[in-house]
């Protein structure tokens, strides 16, 4: 071999070096998202739940008092993986409960459309191994799965909800097998599979399995917990036996304590609860109605520390691995608490009662189907008021961590951040943190649609995020916020069937109406809502459902 060709050999392999340890320096992006956690829920939000290593991430990352979802899972899942708001991505409404009005009508599809881009199928693009495993609630098909969507290796539970054991029951009547997928191609789950253990695990194996390529990663880890049916592990289940025997009230006061010493809300606030007068409190239910909520609050909280252990393991082996440093880890809930009664679904009562045991001792076993009711939900949205399914803070406010090391230069470790931040703005922040080109109207030579989401690199600098405009709108309830002001509009009995103004600034719980107060203002934001309305395609409507439309505990009903 010639002197000549070892050099150019040599520069080969320098070259080839230098590339991979370019690589090597990008972030891996991992996200992990909870299904229905309710604000006030973790330790680090003013909860009593043990959730050590979530908190952890909040100790040496950044708390987001401040984050929006939509109210309902999958328009949050659409937004996050897509930048875009849910009526152009193809879930202006959950698949499960399109109107008529809506079939057939453009980001109306009841799954992520093909004018979105994810961010799955951008950072693959970049070189990244893209996994995800959990829920996904985005399309049913192997055309519509995580596969065909920019993730190269997927484990996903195709519908919104389903036993967290290996029965495969799904959450409603007319659909009640789950579905599961891996790679695109659907599969039965394993005997002795556990929602969370199982869908950490085969992240960690997907992880593990490219460790040797030198690519970095990007995973979005999306738990089923504690979205109902309220089921948990058998050595779990009296991890919180008798700590809710007291009730209602003595939980929320007591978080609300400590988010105050915390910092999350100011010292004056006072929670906002608009059902408390419709809803049964603590006195008023039976002995046995006390059983059952004490026990279906201390499964709920079991599920939600078992989440926490099981992110646990998968932080211990990034460490391992020598990984964690360089991971830029987001933690979400993909709405608020809820409190919607799994009944009002399509047929369920009947099914409930016919294929599950709701025993109080059957609660949290396999073949069990329990949801915490209106009144824990509440709790866990403390301050706000209601809980998903509404445009109000309880709905769309979710607790929101990011830990990272760029966050240890700007000195930002162990701080809370209050800038209005939204899921939306997930996609376009891991795009700029990797270094690559914002999302254009093409790709791959195809019309795309843009993203409207903004980067949070400014945040995460230690600089404020720009003020800007940011619509919602599901089952006709609709809000929009414009820096301090926020309007909604909100159906009986929930809310007066009429636009209410807000200043969040002075009054976050929404507890004062200003529509009357502040003429100019309102007007403004109802041009503001317009606007957005006609650039997303918002439609109205009428809304035929019981599900999210009528509230109620035992005999009581919020009316």
């Amino acid at each position: 071999m010639s002197r000549m060709t070892n050099l150019l050999l040599a520069l080969l392999v320098a070259v080839c070096s230098q590339a991979a340890m370019a690589a090597d320096e990008r972030p891996n992006f991992l996200i992990i998202v909870a299904d229905d956690l309710g604000y006030s829920d973790l330790g680090s939000f003013g909860g009593e739940i043990s959730t050590p290593n979530i908190d952890s991430l909040a100790q040496e990352g950044v708390r987001l008092s401040n984050f929006h979802t939509a109210p309902t899972c999958s328009p949050t899942r659409a937004m996050m993986l897509s930048g875009a708001d849910s009526h152009v991505a193809g879930l202006g409404n959950m698949g499960e409960l399109l109107q008529p009005f809506q079939q057939g009508k453009p980001g109306y599809e009841g799954y992520l459309n093909e004018r979105m881009v994810t961010v799955g199928q951008v950072l693959q693009d970049a070189g990244y191994n893209t996994y995800t495993t959990g829920k996904w609630h985005l399309g049913r098909t192997e055309e519509s799965s995580p596969k065909a969507r920019g993730f190269d290796r997927s484990f996903i539970l195709v519908q919104g909800g389903a036993s967290h054991f290996d029965d495969q029951h799904a959450i409603i009547a007319k659909d009640p097998k789950a579905i599961y997928r891996e790679d695109g191609k659907q599969v039965e789950v394993p005997k002795g599979f556990y929602s969370s253990e199982f869908y950490t695990d085969r992240l960690i194996d997907y992880i593990d399995a490219d460790k040797a390529n030198g690519k970095p990663f990007m995973a979005v880890l999306s738990y089923t917990a504690p979205h109902w049916p309220l089921h948990a592990p058998d050595d779990w289940l009296d991890k919180y036996k008798g700590r809710y025997d007291a009730g209602y009230e003595p939980i929320r006061q007591a978080r609300l304590e400590r988010q105050k010493q915390l910092g999350i809300v100011a010292t004056d606030t006072t929670p906002n609860t608009p059902m408390a007068k419709g809803l049964p409190n603590w006195d008023q239910l039976s002995d046995e109605q006390r059983q059952r909520e004490s026990r279906n609050m201390e499964i709920y909280a079991a599920m939600v520390s078992n989440m926490d252990y099981h992110i646990g393991r998968l932080l211990q082996y990034l460490e391992k691995t020598g990984k964690l440093d360089n991971t830029f880890i987001v933690f979400i809930s993909d709405n608020g608490a809820d409190g919607n009664s799994p009944i009002d679904l399509p047929g369920n009562k009947e099914w409930l009662a016919s294929d599950f045991d709701n025993s109080l001792k059957n609660l949290g076993h396999k073949g069990s189907y329990a949801d915490y009711g209106a009144q824990w939900a509440q709790v866990s949205s403390t301050p706000y008021p209601f809980f998903k399914g509404f445009t109000n803070e309880g709905g769309i406010r979710a607790p929101a961590i990011i830990s990272a090391k760029m966050l240890k230069k700007a000195h930002l470790q162990g701080t809370l951040n209050s800038d209005v931040v939204h899921v939306m703005d997930l996609m376009p922040t891991l795009l700029d943190l990797a270094g690559v080109p914002a999302l254009g109207k093409t790709f791959h030579g195809r019309p795309v649609q843009t993203i409207s989401g903004k980067s949070m690199r400014p945040l995460l600098e230690g600089q404020a995020m720009a003020q800007r405009q940011i619509g919602w709108e599901l089952f006709g309830r609709k809000a929009l916020r414009k820096g301090d002001w926020k309007i909604t509009f909100v159906n009986p009995p929930y809310g007066n069937a009429d636009w209410q103004l807000y200043n969040l600034k002075n009054d976050p719980t929404e507890s004062r109406d200003l529509s009357r107060a502040e003429p100019a203002k309102m007007k403004e934001m109802l041009v503001a809502w317009d606007q957005y309305a006609k650039e997303n395609n918002v439609l109205d409507g009428k809304f035929d459902l019981k599900y999210g439309f009528q509230t109620c505990l035992y005999e009581f009903c919020f009316k």
